[in-house]
């Protein structure tokens, strides 16, 4: 029953982003069966195969380690703070760990390794789907950096961006789970939910964005420059910079929650009266 009901809402959502639609002539139907079976296939290697398996436990085993080295730098600044022994605060073990992850991620784009690596999925993505590189390559980017790092890296492309682009790039950037935040995810979710969700949630605003607006370009306007995905003029302004950046998010994310916690606890409170009547 839960299968048939997933489904159903599947193809409620995907009915919705139709009638949304403001080309329905040229959306891209080879792409979008394309991925949802990608999103199949890849759910299925990583939860009900050996090899998937193994190759969550590797990638979770990984970010332990990056997670363990973090709690180090973590410790150094806030370890003398008293907490009551057995008691965990979350924005000293979970939130700060972000700042770690964030400098990792701005390190290696300026060595430029990532933005390569990222180029090249995300060329693959495109020679499968049919989709535009820049889209794709947003995608892919956007499952490391989040979506305001991401805009960022393609930022010089947008003179040649239609609004039915621009609209893709967007809507993929604010739809993935960013790579600087799973740290903080692992500690409170199992791993091979997270880890598989990034790839998913990935496509998923793919296909979403490329139903609601649908692109169709000719290939000459169709390149990837990777050449100012960083801003950082040595190695140790860009772990600056990474740092300041995971700092904000982390900010960002405790001012959330304890936002919405409150309001929820509020909302609570002030409805109690009226449920339990």
């Amino acid at each position: 029953m839960g299968i048939i009901l997933g489904l159903i809402a599947i193809l409620v959502v995907l009915a919705i982003a139709y009638a949304m639609s403001n080309d329905r002539q040229n959306i891209n139907y080879r792409g979008i069966i394309v991925m949802l079976i990608a999103q199949v296939i890849i759910t299925w290697f990583m939860f009900m195969t050996t090899i998937g398996e193994t190759i969550i436990n590797g990638i979770s085993a990984g970010f332990s380690k990056l997670i363990e080295i973090g709690k180090e730098g973590v410790n150094f600044v806030v370890g003398g703070i008293a907490i009551n022994e057995g008691a965990s605060v979350f924005f000293f073990n979970v939130l700060l760990i972000i700042v770690f992850f964030a400098t990792i991620l701005s390190v290696l784009t300026y060595l430029k390794i990532l933005p390569v690596i990222i180029k090249y999925i995300g060329g693959l993505i495109s020679k499968i789907t049919g989709l535009p590189k820049v889209e794709s390559f947003n995608a892919v980017n956007s499952m490391f950096f989040g979506q305001s790092e991401a805009i960022i890296a393609v930022k010089s492309q947008f003179h040649h961006l239609n609004d039915n682009r621009l609209y893709i790039v967007s809507a993929s950037a604010m739809g993935s789970v960013s790579a600087s935040i799973v740290g903080s995810y692992l500690q409170m979710l199992p791993s091979q939910y997270v880890l598989v969700a990034l790839p998913l949630n990935m496509f998923s605003a793919l296909i979403l964005s490329s139903i609601i607006a649908p692109v169709k370009i000719d290939d000459k306007d169709d390149e990837v420059d990777i050449n100012e995905v960083s801003d950082a003029n040595s190695f140790f302004e860009a772990m600056g910079n990474g740092a300041l950046d995971g700092g904000k998010i982390a900010l960002i994310v405790a001012a959330m929650l304890i936002a919405f916690t409150a309001s929820l606890d509020w909302l609570t409170l002030s409805f109690n009266p009226f449920l339990q009547v």
